[in-house]
């Protein structure tokens, strides 16, 4: 039987990005996932379809999982011959009880690697501007729990020492004992108007800062209604420069956005808002279905070649082109000598990753502006075009074309068809205000979000929509639906800056 092994890898503090590369890796070998409450889920995206994944999260109440369990679990799915990974929040060895398990490998035979993570004080530091050590005011920093293990007689933190301590002090847990916390340090001798920090949900959109005097910190606090998980910071870096905290000045910071394609779409935006500072909600609406086992595809594939000009109008449409090709043993060289145009700068990004440079890419990412530029570009009579796209896709470009003499075949790739997700949470959302932006990017995603969430949910609320661009705004106004904001550059980028514009 195939040897066990278990990486112990570090999830790191948060954002799904913040991971090693290393951890990043290893996660991809995994035959089983044990991944706790800290580990960020998306972390997930890395992992086989096919590997085990095992939620073990440590809280309070129904559905917990104690270490002993936990213990128990990963020895038994590594003696059974498993690559296993056991992905925790932070780092492993700092406040991750990564002892304890090693404890039971070593005695079941299994081997191991530790994978380090970035760990919560570290991104603190650099997500809020707090400086940890600074050759002025800090030249030590200490990490102290502020949860200790239930039912300890005696405690191994020394607060006279701790109070005297000249460096920063940075605690983990310590929300629940905030307000002993301070007393224990202002009654061994730390003065009351020492700065302290809270940092909750650090490198989140929603992460918050709270700064106070120690002996006012958890008033303050509890005034602001701050909760786990955040980290503690207190000493002379608690009042650092506030001009250093560049993430909560991220364009998009605190700001909800909805984005309403297909899961891998999703995906892509997602990264984009997030790079931006705000926090995306993915909501699927449509699914994208490949076409390219159709007869038309099939015959038109043995003469591409012969077309002058072979026009895509989407990313998605030159993935599932290229897929095929692939599955067929075929490569680019299909094309021959004919021209490929592209809609858009994204589409034709998309075609480069596989070895195709556009020959034309019109100004204004729309199907009208590509038949029209097209027309412009060079002389199209008597010339054959093959449109690779949607099936949905509307005979205005096809239209335009023939218009200018051109021989046009139109093929269908694939088609979007309509996703079903789980719409309360979305719906309370926007009721609540809890929701900022809808954003659609194309009429099929308007049509299979509405289709789940009734237009009268998104009037009643004061959430916002925004459209990729006059196509998709036409149909949202069909619907009876506010476009508020339409992208002037007819792509997903072109979005978030119509967004970002519109303001708070």
């Amino acid at each position: 039987m195939k040897k066990g092994f278990v990486y112990l890898v570090g999830a790191g503090p948060g954002r799904a990005d913040l991971i090693t590369v290393r951890g990043a890796e290893v996660l991809k070998t995994a035959d089983c996932v044990i991944y706790d409450k800290l580990a960020n889920p998306a972390l997930l995206q890395f992992v086989s379809k096919n590997a085990e994944i095992i939620h073990v999260p440590k809280r309070i109440g129904e559905g917990s999982c104690t270490q002993d369990e936990i213990n128990k679990v990963l020895a038994e799915k590594a003696s059974a011959g498993k690559t296993v990974v056991r992905l925790k929040g932070g780092d492993p060895c700092i406040f991750g009880r990564v002892a304890e398990e090693l404890a039971v490998l070593i005695e079941a035979g299994v081997d191991f690697e530790i994978v380090p993570g970035v760990t919560a004080a570290v991104a603190v530091s650099s997500y809020s501007g707090i400086m940890l050590t600074d050759r002025e005011y800090s030249s030590q920093v200490t990490f102290v729990t502020g949860r200790e293990s239930p039912g300890k007689t005696d405690t191994n933190i020394d607060w006279e020492v701790l109070a005297k301590f000249p460096g920063t002090i940075v605690f983990y847990m310590g929300m629940g004992t905030l307000d002993s916390t301070a007393r224990q340090l202002i009654d061994n001798g730390k003065p009351a108007d020492t700065p302290a920090a809270i940092i909750a949900n650090t490198t989140f959109p929603n992460q918050r800062v709270v700064r106070a005097p120690l002996e006012r910190i958890n008033e303050e606090c509890e005034k602001q209604k701050i909760k786990p998980p955040a980290i503690v910071v207190i000493g002379a870096a608690a009042a650092s420069d506030i001009r250093f905290d560049w993430f909560t000045k991220r364009p998009l910071f605190g700001r909800s956005v909805v984005v309403t394609r297909d899961i891998p779409g999703n995906a892509d935006f997602a990264a984009k808002i997030v790079r931006r500072g705000g926090n995306p909600l993915k909501f699927e609406t449509i699914r994208i279905k490949d076409l390219t086992d159709s007869n038309d595809f099939l015959r038109t594939l043995t003469k591409i070649g012969q077309y002058d000009w072979v026009v895509f109008t989407s990313g998605n449409g030159v993935t599932t082109f290229f897929d095929a090709l692939k599955s067929l043993g075929k490569d680019a060289r299909v094309f021959g000598s004919a021209k490929v145009a592209a809609i858009g700068g994204r589409t034709a990004e998309r075609l480069s990753e596989f070895g195709i440079k556009a020959d034309f890419v019109p100004g204004v990412f729309t199907s009208r502006e590509l038949g029209k530029q097209l027309i412009g570009f060079t002389n199209l009579q008597n010339k054959k075009i093959l449109l690779l796209r949607s099936k949905l896709a509307s005979n205005e470009l096809l239209e335009i074309l023939a218009g200018a003499g051109a021989q046009v075949d139109n093929v269908a790739v694939y088609t979007a068809i309509a996703a079903k997700s789980d719409s309360a949470w979305l719906v309370e959302g926007i009721g609540e205000g809890a929701i900022d932006w809808l954003t659609f990017a194309s009429p099929s995603s308007v049509d299979g979000f509405f289709e789940q969430i009734g237009s009268e949910a998104v009037n009643s609320g004061n959430v916002r929509g925004a459209s990729i661009g006059p196509v998709t705004s036409e149909r949202l106004k069909e619907l009876g639906i506010t476009v508020d904001v339409m992208a002037k550059e007819h792509t997903l980028d072109g979005l978030l800056d119509a967004i970002e514009e519109a303001g708070k």
